[in-house]
């Protein structure tokens, strides 16, 4: 008998506050001492793991360019974080933490698209990077429906379509 592989899912990006493509997309992470990253990271000092901040813009970003390819017709394409260019950690983030995140488009085409981002705790800058995505065309439309979804409850709060 072949045992499946469990997957775990990081879904790091709480609510997205504003999507403006391809210029801008904000959104939030509120940080809980329940988030299975903090079983071992650390016991006693839960602190946010800096590659997690990073899934957190990364996700944000690949909205934003989604979005961008979304209004030229292009419903189909995924994004794959490919590159992370010159990421600074600046301030721990912590259980109870907010992280206020900001993705600005550098540039986006058919290929892939590349963002700034920026998150904030506090108003306090505690991460940044340049982040590079690819696009991968996606047909299955179970796959498609999941993050039509997922996108609605980032945005709406709700899994209905708006």
């Amino acid at each position: 008998m072949v045992k499946k592989a469990a997957w775990m899912r990081y879904i790091l990006l709480d609510r997205i506050t504003a999507l403006q493509p391809p210029q801008l997309a904000s959104g939030v992470k509120c940080v809980s001492l329940s988030d299975d990253i903090f079983a071992d990271h650390f016991p006693g000092h839960p602190i946010m793991p800096g590659a997690m901040i990073i899934e957190s813009m990364a996700q944000l970003g690949g909205v934003l360019v989604e979005a961008s390819m979304r209004e030229q017709g292009r419903h189909d394409l995924h994004a794959l974080l490919v590159t992370v260019d010159r990421a600074k950690f600046r301030h721990q983030v912590r259980a109870g933490d907010k992280i206020e995140l900001e993705c600005h488009g550098i540039v986006v085409h058919e290929d892939g698209g590349q963002v700034r981002a920026m998150a904030r705790v506090d108003g306090r800058l505690v991460a940044e990077a340049e982040l590079a995505f690819a696009f991968a065309r996606v047909t299955n439309p179970k796959l498609l429906a999941r993050r039509r979804e997922v996108l609605n409850i980032w945005l709406t709060g709700s899994a209905e379509d708006a």
